[in-house]
């Protein structure tokens, strides 16, 4: 197969200054893509923020014979999002790729976590990613071509403790993927989901000792995979973890039909109802929530004539 390359394309990586966003800007730069550098360098929380972090990324690009431009604006507010897209129209005078990857945390329990902490966590994960897709998304629909990356976790899929903030903002990322996908479908833009596991500082604290290698540069190619222009899924969730590759979907059992309900009667059928055998798998796109409302009418139509 030959080499995948992103010559000539521009590409904005939030969250770049360190881990995988490290890894994805480093990556896409030595296949030729010219690359915007979005990092504020805070910490975990993400207070303190040191420009310099992005920075010595851009430096390790262009060292590397590779061309880079830094942006430490902060993805937490609409006049930072409109920041980092600017970085690349006003330096390159274009975006294709916009991969979404900054990030913070601030851990606690449900029944301690503050309304700032939720809300400081969404600002940079789900509010973050609106921030750079809004200004970025019509320019690459003018343009006729895209690509959007933003980044889900297994926390979103499946939930974890202490995280209330982070899981509900990386689950309501993989609906803001879908709706990108859906709506950039006629004018050549995609979005996807990357839904990645590495050993990076959000990892401090915890014993990684019985963990197999987990860098980042091993979860960085599905990623970017996902930003080349040969890429032809859309609407979809890569997992990356650990070396291991796949895709998740949401999936529905079939259900049961009755023309009528009572609460009794749920707890009776939950057995059936809850059976996954022959589950209904809906891709966002091209029309995964028409296809569930199409299926969903043709089963009481069905169970109204076969009466």
């Amino acid at each position: 197969m030959a080499e995948l390359r992103f010559d000539d394309r521009v590409a904005v990586i939030t969250g770049a200054g360190r881990g995988l966003g490290r890894a994805y800007a480093l990556l896409l730069a030595a296949r030729g893509a010219r690359v915007v550098v979005s990092d504020t360098g805070g910490a975990i929380s993400g207070e303190n923020p040191d420009a310099s972090v992005g920075e010595a990324v851009v430096k390790e690009i262009t060292t590397a014979g590779g061309e880079a431009v830094a942006c430490a604006e902060s993805v937490a507010t609409p006049q930072g999002g409109q920041a980092v897209i600017a970085a690349a129209l006003d330096r390159y005078g274009r975006i294709d790729i916009l991969i979404h990857n900054a990030g913070n945390n601030r851990y606690a329990p449900l029944t301690e976590m503050t309304y700032e902490d939720f809300d400081a966590v969404l600002d940079v994960h789900l509010r973050g990613a609106f921030h750079v897709v809004r200004p970025a998304f019509p320019v690459m629909c003018q343009a006729g071509y895209g690509r959007v990356v933003l980044t889900s976790s297994i926390g979103g899929l499946y939930g974890s403790r202490r995280v209330a903030n982070y899981a509900a903002a990386k689950a309501g990322l993989i609906g803001l993927s879908n709706v990108v996908a859906i709506e950039g479908a006629d004018h050549g833009v995609q979005c996807n989901a990357i839904v990645p596991a590495a050993l990076t500082r959000l990892a401090e604290g915890l014993d990684t000792s019985a963990y197999p290698p987990m860098g980042p540069d091993l979860a960085a190619p599905a990623a970017v995979w996902l930003a080349h222009e040969s890429c032809p899924v859309s609407g979809e969730m890569l997992i990356t973890i650990a070396g291991r590759v796949a895709r998740a979907f949401v999936a529905e059992t079939p259900g049961v039909y009755q023309p009528s309900w009572t609460i009794e009667q749920v707890g009776e059928q939950i057995d059936a109802i809850r059976a996954p055998a022959d589950p209904w798998i809906l891709p966002a796109v091209p029309s995964g929530q028409a296809d569930h409302i199409t299926r969903s009418f043709a089963m009481a139509k069905e169970a109204q004539h076969a009466g």
